[in-house]
């Protein structure tokens, strides 16, 4: 499933702190211990197109860093998967994004220092990136203050340069999910919610009529439902992906592998169920390695994980 469609990936960068397996999540005035710790590049932006070059996707990336080790960090990992980083833009006077992430193998707690992960705006992202560019992505619609007002325009400048485009929306810290967020999803072709982000954004907490309550005569949207595997609507019938067999090490970035494998298989033209399928495989693969990029796979291993488990993209619809 070779894609040689380049996907400008437009977001944020930071860097993850990672304290793994706690015994007891910490409270006000006590201490736990933990098994391990690590530091790995973080945001959602940046797993996912780590995911994408890791399968052979030409990426490109366009955001904001500071002037100081962490950006150093994170732009050292990047440019050594072969992302082009031309458009990244570093600022002196603000630092890089942190992200404390507390895992354990079920799940994880994240403590997010913003930085220059509000830094970027839609206009910094000019015309001139989309030349040579088949895709546009963006991840962490709600963290990203400073893109989410152009986010909307941003898309449509896409599309009038012959870009199809794709969107995750991340967890809305203030929780009051973006009432503008459905003008923006009608220039988005992909939306890429998790079950909490479909439940808030829906209010909702039933994701077969979440999907159905977010159609738009566009916008495909695929739900990442975690230990249930993944779900998407198409022409009115709801496409099951089963959850794939593995034990996990770290959570931290699955859903964003997720979408790599996704796009990686859907921009190459494979049917919806092959997409998801190949999805799944990257999602549950990352988890085996710590961080959001430790475990990401290859395509080849991708695909051998994927008739390994029987798995070969042949969903469900209901």
């Amino acid at each position: 499933m070779t894609n040689a469609k380049k996907v400008l990936v437009v977001g944020e960068i930071n860097v993850d702190l990672l304290l793994q397996g706690y015994r007891a999540f910490p409270t006000p005035g006590r201490e736990v211990l933990v098994d391990d710790f690590a530091m790995a590049l973080g945001s959602a932006s940046a797993i996912c197109a780590m995911g994408l070059a890791k399968l052979g996707t030409p990426v490109a990336f366009a955001g904001v860093v500071g002037a100081d080790v962490w950006g150093e960090y994170c732009l050292g990992v990047m440019r050594a998967a072969g992302i082009d980083l031309v458009p990244v833009r570093t600022e002196p006077a603000i630092k890089t994004g942190v992200t404390v992430s507390i895992t354990s193998p079920s799940d994880r707690a994240l403590v997010t220092y913003l930085g220059s992960i509000t830094a970027l705006a839609a206009e910094d992202v000019e015309d001139r990136l989309f030349a040579g560019a088949d895709h546009l992505h963006v991840s962490s619609y709600f963290l990203q203050s400073g893109l989410r007002p152009g986010c909307r325009d941003l898309f449509r400048r896409a599309h009038a340069h012959g870009l199809t485009t794709s969107l995750d929306p991340g967890f809305d810290p203030a929780e009051t999910w973006g009432p503008e967020l459905s003008g923006t999803l009608g220039e988005v072709d992909v939306f890429f919610p998790n079950e909490v982000e479909l439940a808030g954004i829906t209010g909702d907490t039933d994701a077969v009529r979440g999907l159905a309550a977010l159609e738009n005569g566009r916008t495909l949207t695929v739900a990442k439902l975690g230990a249930r595997g993944a779900m998407a609507r198409r022409d009115g019938a709801t496409i099951s992906q089963a959850p794939l067999p593995v034990t996990p090490v770290d959570t931290t970035g699955a859903g964003d592998s997720f979408n790599a494998g996704f796009l990686h298989a859907w921009l190459a033209g494979a049917p919806l169920e092959q997409a998801l399928a190949l999805g799944a495989a990257c999602g549950a693969l990352s988890t085996l390695g710590l961080g959001g990029t430790g475990g990401q796979p290859t395509l080849e291993q991708a695909e051998a994980f994927l008739r390994s488990t029987g798995a070969g993209g042949e969903g469900s619809s209901r």
